[in-house]
Formats: C-alpha cells, sequence, structure tokens
C-alpha cells in the first residue's frame, strides 16, 4: 500500500478531479506521503482524505494540497516560498520540487522535529524549517512569490500580505466556520481575490510553543 503504483493511483484521483498542472501532479507522484504518517496510517497514506499526525493537528488531504499548490503557482515556476504551517512536512516536500527556495514555519517546537525527521532521507537543500509564528510571516526571506497558509484564519493576516512579492500568490483557507480558499494576487493596483473550494482546516493559531 505504500508502492509507487499506490502512488501513481493517488495521482490518476487527482487528475480525475481536475488538477491539470502536470509539475504538480508528478511532484505528487515523486513524493513518497507514507513516511509523513504515523506507521499505523502508512496503509492509508494515499487515500484521499486528512490523517491525524499528533499535536492535534492533521496531514492535509492529497487533493487540498495539489489545488492550493496549483492555485499558487499558476502553472508558472516559482521562486521563493513561504509555507504556514509545516505540520509533519509533506506539502513543504510537494512544495520543494516546484520552488528555487521553500521556508516552512511551525509554531509548534515538537511537531517542527518530527517534520524534520520526516524530510531528512528527501535530502532537499532549497528546503528550510522555521520555527516561530506563522502569522507574522518571515520579513528577513521575504518578499515572497508564493504563500500558502496551512491553517484557517478569520482574516488575512496583514504582514503576510506586505511580504507577498507584485505578481506573487498566497492561498489562505478562511472563515472559523464555514471555510473555503480564498487565493490572492498582488497586482500594481493591489490585491485581488478569488474564492476557490470548501474546505476544512485546524485553525491558525498564533504564538509559539
Amino acid at each position: 500500500m505504500t508502492s509507487q503504483r499506490t502512488r501513481d493511483r493517488m495521482v490518476a484521483r487527482l487528475r480525475a478531479s481536475g488538477i491539470r498542472d502536470g509539475a504538480v501532479l508528478a511532484a505528487m507522484a515523486a513524493v513518497p506521503r507514507h513516511i509523513f504518517v504515523d506507521e499505523g496510517l502508512a496503509s492509508r497514506a494515499y487515500e484521499d482524505t486528512a490523517l491525524p499526525i499528533g499535536f492535534e493537528q492533521t496531514i492535509s488531504q492529497p487533493l487540498v494540497v495539489a489545488r492550493m499548490i496549483e492555485a499558487v503557482r499558476a502553472q508558472k515556476p516559482l521562486g521563493n516560498v513561504l509555507e504556514v504551517g509545516t505540520g509533519c512536512g509533506y506539502q513543504a516536500a510537494v512544495l520543494a520540487r516546484l520552488a528555487r527556495s521553500v521556508y516552512s514555519m511551525e509554531r509548534i517546537a515538537g511537531l517542527l522535529e518530527k517534520a524534520r525527521g520526516n524530510l531528512r532521507p528527501l535530502r532537499l537543500s532549497n528546503l528550510r524549517l522555521v520555527h516561530g509564528d506563522g502569522a507574522y510571516g518571515l520579513p528577513e526571506a521575504a518578499p515572497f512569490d508564493g504563500i500558502v497558509v496551512a491553517a484557517a484564519a478569520s482574516e488575512v493576516p496583514g504582514a503576510l500580505l506586505q511580504q507577498l512579492a507584485p505578481g506573487g500568490r498566497m492561498i489562505v483557507p478562511l472563515g472559523s466556520g464555514d471555510q473555503a480558499l480564498c487565493l490572492i494576487e498582488r497586482t500594481a493596483a493591489g490585491f485581488t481575490q478569488e474564492w476557490l473550494d470548501a474546505v476544512r482546516f485546524v485553525p491558525l493559531r498564533g504564538g509559539k510553543q
């Protein structure tokens, strides 16, 4: 249940569900999702479902990961990318195959260490993990061509908007009850917003622990 054939079936489902970006599909095919979940859940790693990863957090379902990254990429190569909410490290690994550089922030120190261990075998030299409050972004590494927020906010964090490069795109789940993905693009005239799929994410919380 953790073979390349199983991964290929997951990618076929993603394609059938409307994911069109070949680079995103190839990255999803290349990253072994089962190494990012507990051993007891490895046989379910390629199902299209969210799974618990400890610390009251989850790994997002593959379709949501693919949809968010496809929206941020917009069929163009990604340069400098920020991920808010490293979690188990899976989405960061997919992003690292599609971007020149990736900074991934996690507020829970224990979860970040778990992600570090998960990612170590993949040897992704363009990925940096940071322990910090992602709502404030990472000014020292900005501006970002893409920002992926992997937790639901009640409103778009202003600091992240300011760290978005001109022409850059940010995807963030918004809503405290019903949630939906919001795609934001920074243009010469300001910011545009587009609403995408309904989703269910853990809430974006502040502070470090």
